[in-house]
């Protein structure tokens, strides 16, 4: 029997349409790809609109040809379990289908969410890589570079970003008081050194989070550690003021080479405008703008 998956805090804003989806559907199709990544609440990227609905359903039955309608076959039955009354693939096969389509850094912060969520762990991802199927490649490449401590894109960005870079960072590092008790932790910490890095997402721009974060930021400062953060826009645009802040914690000269890694990937992923139009055009969905 399916297993039956929770519901989702707050529902998912396309739940109807896709309930009017499945109308259209035969038994044993499963909503995959990013269609069920938003259904499951994980974190995406900047996607396009006009995105089609995907499927997967077994070669045994009927293929349904609709508009805005992406179908994947399969050679057995798909794995799937239930979500808001609806039929959604596994969680490591939804990974592996958006495998096909998805830049390299964005499959990373998918499969990031998956994890930090308790969706999936990455023995399944790992065992799931590991079929000879089209797109497990891409996540044996992505294996390496996932982490489900993350707490957001950001900082999955950020962790990237410095890893690529040759900076050793400690995830979710504990800030101890006098006492050795566990009074905060910090996104970052670049391994060997007191600095902090952390992810300043758009919820800290609300004025009572604002005064927390400056609470905390004195407070860290108080026990000798050296607390850094990024916005979003300095990890997209500026990542070299990121990296030569790391080179100075870490008492090295400033090396611009180290962000060789880095650019490849940012400017593949749809966190760009170079990314979105690569996405585009896997999907075939010619040129838009994003949502």
């Amino acid at each position: 029997m399916s297993p039956v998956y929770p519901t989702l805090a707050g529902g998912v804003r396309d739940v109807d349409e896709l309930r009017a989806w499945t109308l259209l559907l035969p038994a044993g199709a499963a909503f995959t790809h990013l269609t069920a990544a938003a259904l499951r609440g994980w974190w995406l990227p900047l996607l396009p609109d006009y995105l089609p609905v995907f499927v997967a359903l077994p070669n045994a039955v009927w293929r349904p040809r609709r508009k805005g309608l992406q179908v994947s076959r399969h050679t057995s039955e798909v794995a799937h379990g239930w979500l808001e009354g609806l039929p959604i693939a596994d969680p490591a096969e939804v990974l592996l289908s958006a495998t096909r389509h998805l830049g390299l850094l964005d499959l990373v912060v998918l499969c990031d969410s998956a994890l930090h969520h308790r969706d999936v762990t990455i023995d399944q991802i790992r065992a799931t890589s590991g079929l000879r199927r089209r797109g497990a490649p891409g996540l044996r490449t992505a294996l390496p570079m996932l982490d489900g401590r993350s707490e957001s894109p950001g900082e999955t960005l950020l962790r990237l970003l410095h890893t690529t870079g040759q900076v050793r960072v400690e995830v979710q590092a504990p800030i101890l008081d006098e006492h050795g008790q566990t009074v905060a932790r910090a996104d970052l910490r670049i391994a060997g050194t007191r600095r902090l890095v952390e992810y300043d997402g758009a919820h800290h721009r609300d004025a009572r989070q604002y005064e927390r974060d400056r609470a905390r930021a004195r407070q860290m400062q108080a026990l000798g550690w050296v607390p850094y953060s990024y916005s979003a826009t300095t990890v997209r645009r500026q990542p070299q003021l990121i990296l030569r802040d790391a080179d100075q914690a870490l008492g090295r000269p400033d090396d611009p080479g180290r962000l060789d890694a880095w650019h490849p990937l940012i400017q593949d992923s749809a966190f760009t405008r170079t990314g979105m139009a690569r996405l585009r055009g896997r999907l075939g969905l010619g040129r838009r703008d994003a949502r």
